[in-house]
């Protein structure tokens, strides 16, 4: 099993990140940075702590729940086979997932569908992944719960300290980049708090596409870009050199007009360049 990395790679790019100046965008920036986080959460879950299946619940109000009850929904996902798992609402204390949630603590089966102290809502959407072993681990700072990211294996096993201590890390790391994104961008910092509008603010409106198209590798680069990568990580994958991908990079802020990754990312959201 490769060792996890202390810091994913969405979290490094919030800490050097330049805060926008503009609140509304910095708030629009956060969010950004939220899903991204969450979304390299749940891949490197997968790719660096040995498991089959990566998954991120986001506390959300849920349908129907009473008024300052907890849920979540699971949002973000790696290695999955169906779509069972996929954007399910989980109430505080229901499943493993819901019990982490309520208990703010890290909680494993090495079988969930014969686990006797957890309930069994989900056994039909772990059983259509054919998942068994599952670990889930709460996003963390204080009492307020940012996430919960789960680790499940396609095999009856236990969870040793090492792939436990593996997740740990990576869950602590996106912790930090997601209580810097809210510091920064002076909203709520409970996930799924809905920011009220300032008197006499006006919804942002969506950037026009730029006015000199991107080339396909410019779109490409920029696609990477969005979801956190790395210069680095974005020249290894796409098969060029880190000069060729900041030149890319630089060639595309000067289309679109912005100053930095952050605005760069927001602003090709927002147009619809990327998803």
């Amino acid at each position: 099993m490769t060792r996890a990395a202390d810091t994913p790679t969405a979290a490094r790019s919030v800490d050097d990140a330049v805060r926008p100046d503009d609140p509304e965008l910095a708030v629009r920036a956060a969010e950004l940075v939220r899903c991204a986080v969450l979304g390299d959460l749940a891949r490197r879950v997968v790719d660096e702590c040995g498991v089959d299946v990566g998954l991120v619940g986001v506390p959300e109000p849920l349908p129907g729940s009473r008024p300052g009850s907890e849920g979540m929904v699971l949002r973000h996902w790696a290695g999955t086979r169906a779509d069972l798992l996929h954007d399910v609402p989980v109430p505080a204390g229901l499943g493993l997932g819901g019990r982490a949630l309520a208990e703010r603590a890290p909680t494993w089966v090495p079988d969930y569908r014969a686990a006797t102290t957890i309930s069994h809502h989900y056994d039909a959407a772990v059983a259509a992944d054919d998942l068994y072993a599952m670990l889930t681990v709460p996003l963390l700072d204080g009492d307020t719960v940012y996430g919960v990211v789960y680790a499940s294996l396609r095999a009856v096993v236990p969870f040793g300290d090492v792939r436990i201590s593996a997740v740990g890390r990576l869950a602590a790391a996106a912790t930090r980049a997601l209580v810097g994104a809210a510091a920064w961008s002076r909203e709520d910092p409970r996930p799924g708090s809905v920011e009220q509008p300032r008197p006499g603010s006006a919804e942002r409106p969506r950037p026009a596409p730029p006015a000199r198209p991107l080339t396909r590798r410019e779109h490409e680069v920029l696609r990477w870009a969005a979801t956190g990568r790395t210069n680095p990580e974005i020249a290894a994958h796409l098969g060029l050199t880190r000069n060729t991908v900041t030149g890319y990079l630089k060639s595309a802020m000067h289309k679109l007009g912005v100053r930095n990754r952050t605005e760069l990312a927001l602003t090709a959201k927002e147009s619809g360049l990327v998803g």
